[in-house]
């Protein structure tokens, strides 16, 4: 495209002898062929794909809920140590933490009285057990 671009200015400048309209087709010309290389630019730069951890990770994360007669198990795959694994059931919504900005709300059907009653994390994979919590 540079060359093209030479080019075209090389034979606009070997008519010169025609005044004024030279320099503007050579303006123009220019114009042009800054437009035409950012344009090469932006494509060369655009095709390469984008990796978006955040979008990918929440279309592909999947959990169970089995919903018994006395208490809900929930199961999913959490990254991180378990130190770093949080979880709280707070209105029907179970908010869980990991490593790695790893953060998910989940709604869930639960009434007021209900807690999380067993936490066990193991290899990666979260088992909660929710029930109705005894009051003293």
């Amino acid at each position: 495209m540079v060359l093209l671009f030479l080019g075209v200015v090389y034979v606009l400048s070997m008519r010169a002898s025609e005044g004024y309209v030279s320099f503007i087709l050579i303006g123009i010309t220019a114009a042009v062929m800054i437009y035409w290389v950012r344009v090469l630019k932006k494509m060369t730069n655009d095709s390469q794909p984008q990796y978006t951890p955040k979008e990918v990770d929440s279309k592909n994360w999947v959990y169970d809920l089995i919903k018994g007669e006395k208490e809900i198990v929930f199961v999913a795959e959490v990254p991180g140590p378990e130190d770093q694994v949080t979880v709280r059931l707070i209105d029907g919504i179970l908010y869980i933490r990991g490593s790695g900005h790893f953060s998910k709300e989940v709604p869930m059907e639960t009434t007021p009285d209900m807690g999380i009653h067993d936490f066990k994390y193991r290899n990666g994979v979260l088992t909660l057990k929710i029930r109705k919590l005894e009051t003293l």
